[in-house]
């Protein structure tokens, strides 16, 4: 255990390195970053000024090496519209995204089990087509669209939900449903096939000759073994869950860091930006060891060959 905590540790820290390196490069690479700061018609001394004031008239080397050096300490100065920390800014709305996040994780995570044990129980039935079905508008419906129907329906005709905001558990359900939509489908197809492989496996005919059944079967022995593909593929879901909450926030004015990223994005607010992309960053990597820590839990054989100590997720 030792031996992978240090290894997920020094995994972090390049991985971050990695990121703010990034962020640095892209932010330049988009053009000038006062853009949208510069005042119309302003002087070249008071471009000077501006530029002298956000030390952006010093070398790119030496901007980049004082960038890193800050942002691995989770430093990214004040933002320049609300003139205040930009990892606080990012900080306060954080529980906001990270319950919507938890939220369509777990309806993400039921559905897909649910239909595609269904599906895998039953293959070529009715509830197998129906369950593929599904899945199948899952993946091809844009999380946007989704999240519009879903307010034409449940917030203007029926009056549900709410259409904005987030007032109460009630305004993320419908946000969570929006971004569930995707992982679930694919939870579907994905726990579906491995199910299938598991069930034609010698240990469940042998567990059907003993006279198990059939939802013991399921559940205790085909399930374990045909969730880990779907274990991790749900750690890698962290990053899109988090990447799509952008545009769903958006979309229902729902207040987490999604809709202070497109307006940080919007006015050029490179700290602001900045100090998102390194909180994404950090929950995406934290989710990441939790689900390889699960994973070697519920297969002894990752523990057995090292796996664990290896990095696993």
């Amino acid at each position: 255990m030792l031996a992978y905590l240090i290894n997920r540790l020094l995994h972090v820290i390049a991985v971050l390195f990695g990121v703010v390196s990034v962020t640095f490069i892209l932010l330049h690479l988009s053009g000038d970053p006062l853009a949208g700061l510069m005042p119309p018609g302003a002087t070249p001394e008071v471009e000077a000024q501006i530029r002298h004031a956000y030390g952006l008239d010093r070398p790119l080397p030496e901007q980049y090496v004082d960038f890193v050096s800050r942002a691995m300490r989770g430093d990214f100065g004040d933002s320049w519209r609300q003139g205040r920390s930009a990892l606080q800014a990012v900080l306060e709305r954080l529980p906001a995204t990270i319950a919507l996040a938890v939220a369509a994780t777990g309806l993400a995570v039921v559905l897909g089990t649910l239909l595609g044990v269904l599906a895998a129980a039953r293959p070529g039935a009715l509830v197998d087509l129906l369950a593929r079905l599904a899945a199948l508008l899952g993946q091809a419906i844009p999380a946007f669209w989704l999240g519009i129907l879903l307010i034409l329906v449940f917030a203007v005709d029926l009056r549900w939900a709410p259409s904005s905001g987030l007032n109460g558990p009630a305004g993320v359900i419908l946000p969570a449903l929006s971004l569930a939509a995707f992982p679930a489908a694919t939870l579907t197809r994905l726990l579906r096939a491995s199910m299938l492989e598991t069930l034609s496996a010698d240990y469940i005919r042998t567990a059907r000759a003993k006279g198990l059944p059939r939802r013991q079967i399921l559940i205790d022995h085909a399930l374990r073994n045909a969730a880990l593909p779907a274990l991790a593929f749900t750690g890698v879901q962290a990053g899109f869950l988090l990447g799509g909450a952008v545009i769903v926030e958006g979309v229902f004015a729902y207040p987490g860091i999604g809709g202070l990223a497109l307006d940080a994005v919007t006015t050029r607010d490179i700290p602001l930006v900045s100090a998102f992309v390194w909180v994404v960053a950090i929950l995406i990597l934290i989710v990441n060891t939790l689900v390889g820590l699960i994973a070697a839990l519920l297969d002894p054989r990752l523990r057995e060959t090292g796996a664990l100590a290896g990095g696993a997720a």
